[in-house]
C-alpha cells in the first residue's frame, strides 16, 4: 500500500513506497526546529538535546512519565493509581519549542515529520534499557472523524517508522474502537476518563506477547489506560506505553 510522503517545508505531496521511505530518511533536509542542515529525517543535535534534556536533572517518573518534582522521591500522580501498563516512555514533554514537531504532524499534516518523532521515541526506548524480545507495536486508532480531517492516523505513522528503528513487528489493527468519541482537546480530564472507558477492543494476535502501544502525545493517560486494558483483557502478556511526548 502507498503512503504520502511530506517535504520538511510543505504538504503531503506523492506516494511514499518503503524504498522511498529508506531513501528519504538519508536525503539532506532541514532540522524541522531550526533550520540547520541535518542527514534524512532527524533534529539537529542540539535541538535534539535542548527537547529531550532533564531540567535540573529531575527523571521522568517510569509509571506515567511525567518529570518528578525536584522535592519528591516518588510520582504523587501515581500514588494509588491502578494502571493497566508497566510503564510508559516519552521522548520530550509537551511544550514549546518541541511541541511544533507534533503539530505539524497533526495540523499542518508534514508526514515527514513521523519518522523524526519516530527517531526521537527509538533512542528514549534504547536509554530504558529497550524492549522485551518479541514485542509487538500497536498504534493506538484514530476516530472516523480524525481519519476524515486529516486522511491519516498519526500515531499509525509514527509506529509505522518507529517499527523500523526498533526493528519489531507492526501489528496494524490489534486494537480497534468500540464507539466514536468526541475530540479529546474539547474534554477536560474527567470527561477524558469517562469517555475512554471501555473505549477498544484487542485481538487475539497479541495473546501471550509484550505490546508496545503508540501515541503521539500523553495527557491525562485516559486513553493509553483504556488501550492497555482492552489489550490485556485480549491476552497480552504485559504493556508499555510509548508517546512522543508528554503533557507536563
Amino acid at each position: 500500500m502507498a503512503h504520502i510522503i511530506a517535504h520538511p517545508g510543505g504538504r503531503a505531496r506523492f506516494p511514499l513506497q518503503g524504498m522511498g521511505r529508506r531513501l528519504w530518511s538519508r536525503v539532506g533536509c532541514d532540522c524541522p526546529l531550526c533550520g540547520a542542515r541535518v542527514a534524512g529525517a532527524r533534529l539537529c543535535g542540539g535541538c535534539e538535546a535542548d527537547i529531550t534534556a532533564l531540567p535540573g536533572g529531575r527523571p521522568r517518573c517510569p509509571g506515567c512519565a511525567l518529570r518528578l518534582p525536584a522535592t519528591a522521591s516518588s510520582c504523587p500522580a501515581c500514588l494509588g493509581a491502578s494502571r493497566a501498563y508497566g510503564r510508559t516512555i516519552a521522548a520530550f514533554d509537551y511544550v514549546p519549542p518541541a511541541d511544533a514537531l507534533i503539530q505539524m504532524l497533526k495540523t499542518r499534516l508534514r508526514l515527514s515529520m513521523a519518522p523524526v518523532l519516530a527517531r526521537l521515541m527509538a533512542a528514549a526506548v534504547r536509554r530504558h534499557g529497550g524492549l522485551p524480545v518479541g514485542s509487538l507495536l500497536v498504534p493506538v486508532p484514530a476516530s472516523r472523524a480524525s481519519l476524515r480531517l486529516r486522511g491519516m492516523n498519526p500515531a499509525g505513522e509514527i509506529a509505522r517508522s518507529l517499527a523500523a528503528e526498533l526493528a519489531l513487528p507492526l501489528a496494524r489493527g490489534a486494537l480497534r474502537r468500540r464507539r466514536e468519541t468526541p475530540r479529546q482537546t474539547a474534554l477536560g480530564r474527567r470527561a477524558r476518563q469517562q469517555g475512554a472507558t471501555a473505549l477498544f477492543l484487542g485481538s487475539s494476535r497479541v495473546r501471550g506477547r509484550h505490546v508496545a502501544v503508540v501515541d503521539d502525545v500523553m495527557t491525562t493517560g485516559s486513553t493509553v489506560q483504556a488501550a492497555a486494558s482492552a489489550l490485556l483483557a485480549a491476552g497480552a502478556a504485559s504493556v508499555t506505553i510509548l508517546v512522543a511526548a508528554r503533557t507536563p
